[in-house]
């Protein structure tokens, strides 16, 4: 894989399609990213062209993220027939978010997280725009972007917001010549983590052992 993820896709294959990315970002500017994207295969063509990308192929996604800054943590690839979708997942964590910038899977994207007036810190990402052709409908590519930033949310263009968790949503006619996502935050002191981030992370462990579990005995 030689670029963007969501772009290379979007370009070259038919079809709906689905991008999510997930981070959480500490203090200290490291982290974890999950990235789920999936999309349906309505030809042989399709089938053709994701062989070539590399795009659902394990070694190649572990490849693309694979770096002296990165973990990877897990790597994901699979097809569902009963609704004729192709996935892929990756999960990994990085020492600090500029650093990503470094990866194939991110370039032109243009993560960072600067210093802001006083103790403040302002994020951004730009999210490229994106040439479609073969048929593609706008409608038919969505992106999601989620980020949880460790402060309290001061000013951001977040399409929804719930406490310190960002959720950029979109579609292909809604990014035009490209998106910038942003957000100015005032970092929180250790001491000072509101107790409902402990609660919502340990109810959100449970969802997951609850369905690991699941599958494992199904």
């Amino acid at each position: 894989m030689k670029r963007n993820i969501a772009l290379v896709l979007m370009i070259f294959l038919n079809g709906c399609l689905n991008y999510t990315q997930v981070t959480t970002i500490k203090t200290d500017g490291s982290g974890n990213m999950f990235i789920h994207y999936w999309m349906k295969w309505t030809s042989a063509r399709d089938s053709i062209v994701i062989d070539q990308l590399g795009l659902f192929n394990k070694d190649s996604v572990y490849k693309e993220f694979t770096s002296s800054f990165s973990s990877i943590k897990n790597v994901e690839v699979y097809r569902n027939f009963s609704d004729s979708t192709i996935h892929g997942k990756v999960e990994f964590e990085f020492n600090s978010l500029d650093s990503l910038n470094q990866l194939p899977a991110f370039r032109d994207s243009k993560l960072s997280i600067k210093d802001g007036t006083g103790d403040t810190k302002i994020f951004s990402q730009f999210i490229a725009p994106i040439a479609t052709g073969f048929g593609i409908k706008s409608k038919n590519l969505s992106l999601t972007y989620t980020y949880y930033l460790p402060g309290e949310i001061l000013s951001h263009n977040a399409t929804e917001v719930s406490r310190n968790k960002l959720t950029w949503q979109y579609y292909h006619d809604e990014i035009g010549t490209g998106k910038h996502i942003s957000a100015t935050y005032r970092p929180f002191k250790l001491k000072e983590t509101p107790i409902w981030i402990y609660i919502i992370a340990l109810f959100v462990l449970v969802i997951v052992v609850v369905y690991v579990f699941s599958k494992r005995f199904k």
